[in-house]
């Protein structure tokens, strides 16, 4: 039987992001705690909490390849609860289901609104990072928990490219991607334009150029994920073709299939940056400092509530 303590926040995590987990502990001086998973080979899953929890619980789970961890994130809720944790956070720096925010056919799922009513009866706050929020303003009408926050890795993504482009310019590939590319360029004066796309299938998109001086520029696609590649590749080439210097591109989160960076590559982009919200090769910024600190911020606030 698992028995709380009455210590103060503490950050739990799973063990395939260790890495992660120790970079936002760092930033905040926090207490790691993991968890116990083991899969039976039926695929059924079995976790193990820590036996003493603090009644304030701070959960990390990024969730690319999202399935089985919000069926993770539910066997881990209500065992948390049941040992008596009265206020639990998710930090998910990638957060899924989030695009399908309304029925285009008769019948289909809108899975951003039933996994949102999903995580808010699991956890009473909520951080993530650029939630892909389209016809919805605010992540809380998306996830209706007690608290969210959210944060963007626009400013650091601007940042590095003003390291490597002192005048680029910033492209979005698609309509969805004006607010982080606007938000960008903002920071450092780039100038900016947005593609438009119309999408026929997952790995088949037609994609028309804006109307802005590209020829002899230093061209940055950005974005808030990238999976497929498929998009930022064919924009690329419509791009290189008019007349543009260099293409790379900037994304907040990296869910890059297989075979995806060799499509970049094979399409004549020259470098790849994403932030480590979603761990992969290309990424070339923590956001662990910032999300530490929207812990703390969200974390103190529970503490007026939640007293040991």
């Amino acid at each position: 039987m698992i028995e709380s303590s009455r210590s103060g926040t503490t950050l739990l995590h799973f063990e395939d992001e260790q890495a992660t987990a120790e970079r936002i502990a760092g930033a905040g001086n926090l207490e790691l705690l993991r968890i116990e998973r083991h899969r039976f080979p039926d695929g059924e899953i079995k976790l193990r909490l820590p036996s003493r929890l603090p009644l304030r619980l701070a959960v990390l789970r990024t969730l690319n390849n999202p399935n089985d961890k919000l069926l993770e994130l539910m066997l881990l809720a209500q065992t948390a609860r049941d040992a008596g944790v009265k206020h639990l956070t998710l930090l998910a720096p990638y957060l899924a289901y989030m695009r399908q925010d309304i029925a285009f056919e008769p019948g289909e799922a809108i899975s951003q609104r039933i996994v949102g009513r999903f995580l808010a009866n699991l956890f009473d706050a909520v951080i993530t990072v650029d939630p892909h929020l389209h016809r919805v303003a605010t992540l809380q009408e998306a996830v209706p928990a007690a608290n969210t926050l959210v944060l963007s890795a626009a400013a650091a993504l601007s940042d590095l490219i003003a390291q490597q482009h002192g005048a680029a310019l910033l492209v979005g590939p698609d309509e969805e991607s004006a607010q982080w590319v606007a938000k960008a360029a903002s920071r450092h004066g780039f100038d900016h334009a947005v593609c438009r796309k119309v999408r026929h299938g997952d790995r088949s998109v037609s994609i028309e150029l804006p109307a802005a001086s590209i020829s002899g520029r230093a061209v940055v696609l950005l974005d808030d994920v990238a999976s497929t590649g498929h998009t930022l590749a064919h924009a690329a080439e419509l791009l290189l073709a008019a007349g543009a210097a260099s293409i790379d591109v900037a994304v907040t989160h990296a869910l890059f299939e297989s075979g995806a960076i060799a499509l970049l590559k094979a399409a004549g982009v020259s470098q790849i940056w994403s932030t480590d919200c979603v761990a992969h090769s290309s990424n070339a910024i923590s956001m662990a400092e910032p999300l530490a600190q929207a812990l703390s911020l969200l974390e103190s606030a529970a503490a007026g509530q939640y007293r040991d």
